[in-house]
């Protein structure tokens, strides 16, 4: 059935079914016309042969002129008799009074000296008109009434002939060449068919070779060509759709060479790019700004850009009149969130409508988070510089004022000055170590070193400090436990520094344990990093606080770190001393529980080279 419908829809059969209808149409046409014209000849013919010869008509108007009617009609009925025509069925002779005189049926002898009472009769023979027509009754007969003038020239009627003749044969003969007319149409029909069908498939050959070529070339088929057959229209068209088809395949092969360069540049961006249409829609994205998105693909494809980015009280009539810039925060208020710079461009045609919009995506994370941390900086630097300022002012003008004379007062006002100067001298030197350490200008005299040893000697000078302290009952009494590893491990650090950051963690953990606290150090060996670290049970730190120690300044109890007189600074160069090792520092605590402070630093087993070691 489909197969069917799609012949019936090819314009091969259609060009063959016009050709075909418009054949039939014409034959139909010219065999009625024809058979139309041979109907009426052959009526004529007919007529015409069953008319009563003039000389039979004269002797039997003569005969019904004469008085003697029973002679006459004797006369009239052996002329009747006498006529011979085979097409006459029937041959009656009335007198203008439309008496019957003589029948040529002897069947119907009896109806001789009766009145015909037909109105065609005497019409005739009023009139003196011949009718003819053809019987309503079969349509086989045909009946001819000729009125009789008399002959001796006073134009009288005297009567009429009646003719009946049987037109069978006449309808035969049409039928006959009417069958014959049919069956050459047929013929005429079937070759006109064939003949049809051999130039509709000369005519659509080349056309259906174009199509299948057209089909080929909309998969991406660019071989072959379409054959030129003759130089007509056809042949024409088949020479331009083969220059057609080359300049496409030159297009295609320019456009996917552009749109591969294109999603290449998109690809290697590191800026994420986003194209839309005129609605706002999402057409194009690149795999950065998915990465900066966490979304896949399919879920941004034909959104809205402003639900997308998660643009708030904008619409996109605002950004395609104004083209703002924005800043698109992606999970905020996370460890991963992700401040993004978007900058938006309208994409126009050359007629100036405007189809879409590009946006540029630029990780401004860092810069965002510098730019804070660098304002955060300068207004902590700027409150930790004030305090002791302000004291210093303070005392400087109560000693102006005449507190130098007291002998009492003078001395505690000169040492909190003192003091003051010594944690200021301090904080500064700690910035400046921070700036070097921030360029990079900061000088690393790596070395390898027993860690076990290294620890030890270090927890030794606070066990010598413990000493110390215990002559002095106002000191704060606490206990160092050691759980090292037996084991040599080697590494390679700068010793100084490293130092630097065990003492500040070892002198936290000793101003925030309560009297009699123990402090425990402990070093781990990992697979590749050792770990050292050191416990306290003091106050500890609220969980919220964890990610903030190491920043610069950070206080979790400003108030007291600042009268134990620390600078705030201790923990970030701590961070920035393991982190030059490329090491990794990091706090574990629950508030009222102590705190835990890690160092993990990398380690390389080197076993097999010890004695090696030993003679350097």
């Amino acid at each position: 059935m489909k197969k069917l419908k799609q012949i019936a829809n090819s314009i091969n059969f259609k060009i063959a079914m016009i050709f075909m209808l418009l054949l039939l149409a014409t034959i139909e046409i010219i065999g009625a016309y024809f058979t139309r014209q041979l109907e009426q000849s052959s009526i004529q013919n007919f007529e015409t042969s069953i008319q009563v010869p003039s000389i039979i008509s004269n002797q039997i108007a003569n005969q019904l002129s004469r008085a003697n009617t029973q002679s006459a009609n004797k006369q009239l009925s052996k002329i009747v008799t006498n006529y011979n025509n085979d097409a006459i069925n029937q041959m009656i002779i009335v007198d203008n009074k439309q008496v019957i005189r003589a029948v040529s049926n002897v069947n119907d002898q009896a109806r001789v000296g009766q009145r015909d009472t037909s109105n065609e009769i005497k019409d005739a023979i009023t009139n003196g008109k011949q009718i003819s027509q053809v019987e309503n009754e079969n349509g086989n007969n045909m009946i001819q009434i000729t009125p009789l003038t008399a002959t001796n020239g006073t134009n009288t009627n005297v009567g009429a002939i009646y003719v009946r003749a049987s037109m069978q044969s006449v309808f035969n003969n049409i039928r006959n060449v009417s069958l014959t007319f049919l069956t050459a149409s047929l013929v005429a029909a079937l070759l006109g068919a064939i003949v049809s069908l051999v130039i509709s498939r000369a005519i659509t050959r080349p056309i259906e070779e174009i199509r299948q070529r057209a089909m080929r070339i909309a998969d991406g088929d660019y071989s072959g060509k379409v054959k030129v057959y003759a130089n007509d229209e056809l042949g024409q068209l088949a020479k331009a759709f083969n220059t057609l088809s080359v300049r496409i395949e030159k297009t295609q092969e320019a456009t996917d060479s552009e749109r591969r360069r294109l999603d290449s540049v998109l690809s290697h961006m590191t800026d994420g790019v986003i194209a839309t249409d005129r609605h706002g829609n999402i057409t194009i994205i690149n795999e950065t700004a998915l990465n900066f998105l966490e979304k896949p693909e399919s879920e941004v494809i034909g959104k809205s850009i402003i639900k997308v980015l998660g643009l708030k009280d904008i619409t996109m009539q605002d950004l395609m009149s104004n083209q703002q810039e924005l800043l698109v925060t992606i999970n905020p208020n996370s460890p991963d969130e992700l401040i993004l710079h978007a900058n938006f461009s309208l994409i126009k045609r050359v007629t100036g409508f405007v189809s879409g919009m590009v946006c540029v995506l630029h990780d401004v994370t860092e810069q965002q988070k510098n730019e804070r941390e660098q304002q955060q900086f300068v207004s902590n630097v700027s409150h930790e510089l004030r305090t002791p300022l302000t004291s210093l002012q303070a005392y400087v003008e109560a000693l102006n004022d005449g507190a130098w004379k007291d002998p009492k007062i003078a001395p505690h006002f000169l040492k909190v000055i003192q003091d003051e100067t010594q944690r200021m001298i301090r904080m500064i030197n700690d910035l400046l170590v921070l700036s070097r350490m921030d360029r990079g200008v900061a000088k690393m005299d790596l070395e390898w070193v027993n860690i076990n040893d290294f620890v030890s000697h270090i927890l030794n000078r606070f066990d010598m400090m413990i000493k110390t302290d215990e002559k002095n009952d106002h000191h704060k009494k606490y206990t160092i436990k050691r759980e090292l590893n037996n084991q040599d491990l080697w590494v390679e650090i700068d010793t100084d520094k490293l130092m630097q950051v065990i003492d500040n963690i070892m002198n936290n953990a000793i101003k925030y344990s309560p009297d009699g606290g123990v402090i425990t150090v402990r070093l781990l060996k990992a697979k590749d990093h050792i770990i050292l670290s050191i416990s306290d049970q003091g106050l500890g730190i609220p969980r919220k606080a964890l990610n903030k120690i190491f920043d610069r300044f950070y206080r979790v109890d400003k108030a007291r770190s600042r009268k134990q007189g620390g600078t705030g600074l201790g923990l970030a160069i701590s961070k920035e001393i393991v982190e030059a090792h490329n090491g990794r520092i990091w706090a574990d605590s629950a508030e009222g529980h102590g705190s835990t402070f890690y160092i993990s630093l990398p380690f390389e087993s080197m076993a097999e080279e010890g004695d090696n070691w030993d003679e350097i």
